[in-house]
């Protein structure tokens, strides 16, 4: 009697603790790309063989009835998504920054970045883009993020969007399509990379990134929307990509050649 009513204590206390894991949805599974967060659960899951998605690559809002996407990226293939309820112990930004950075340590591009009202309305995100009624929560506790996978996935997209609830619930959205034809070249946004480069300290970019494509645009805008930052360019191309970037407009005084002098373009933020 005595040794059931100590185990019975004990669960007591790791319930009121919640240390007791809630289980996952019966027949959900993480992604293969994907670590799971420690101590969250899978609360939403499903996946199709052929699904056409709309994927934005900037701020969502409604006009006149429609949903309009300031740039979008339209895919079809297989597609898998789920949805994760986060620990109290940690906040959603948390959760979503650990998710980021583990995806890009992996070799995946990020194509789109935004944070908080940025975004647009988060029930247009819950609601219109990933038909979740579950992520609806405030504006200001929202972030999305749209990644290209490294190879062997480099056919596939993933995004992250993380949403608080006014009942201070978290979670974490995670949607991955495997796209049925080649996804050609696809480019960041500007504030992306700039976001990028001041979270993170550095960018580095993919392998077919050249001082003579069209990704020298893109850096270039990305860096002139801040005329106060100085980068280090390092990599067998750096000396081509900063003289690109200086016929961009970007200030030479901005752009100084680092020491590394082998592999795709490094761009290290100078402090």
């Amino acid at each position: 009697m005595k040794g059931g009513m100590k185990t019975f204590s004990v669960v007591l206390a790791l319930l009121c603790s919640g240390a007791v894991l809630a289980a996952d949805l019966p027949g959900s599974r993480d992604l293969d790309v994907l670590p799971r967060f420690p101590a969250s659960h899978i609360v939403a899951f499903k996946e199709a063989p052929d699904v056409e998605r709309i994927y934005p690559q900037g701020s969502i809002r409604r006009i006149s009835g429609r949903l309009r996407y300031e740039r979008e990226i339209l895919v079809q293939g297989r597609h898998h998504a789920l949805t994760y309820e986060l620990p109290r112990t940690h906040s959603a930004d948390q959760v979503f920054g650990a998710a980021r950075e583990a995806l890009l340590e992996r070799g995946a591009e990020l194509l789109y970045w935004c944070q908080g009202r940025e975004c647009g309305a988060s029930s247009l995100w819950a609601n219109s883009v990933f038909g979740n009624a579950t992520l609806y929560g405030s504006d200001d506790q929202q972030a999305y993020a749209l990644l290209r996978l490294a190879e062997p996935n480099h056919q596939s997209l993933l995004t992250l969007y993380s949403i608080t609830r006014g009942n201070r619930r978290a979670y974490l959205h995670v949607e991955q399509l495997d796209a049925a034809e080649p996804l050609g070249e696809l480019l960041p946004t500007p504030a992306t990379l700039l976001r990028q480069l001041r979270t993170d300290g550095q960018l580095k970019l993919p392998d077919d990134a050249k001082a003579d494509s069209a990704w020298v645009e893109v850096l270039a805008r990305s860096l002139n929307l801040d005329s106060t930052l100085r980068v280090a360019l390092s990599g067998e191309q750096a000396e081509p990509w900063r003289e690109a970037l200086i016929e961009q407009r970007v200030r030479e005084a901005r752009l100084e050649l680092g020491d590394g002098k082998d592999g795709a373009l490094n761009v290290r933020l100078l402090r």
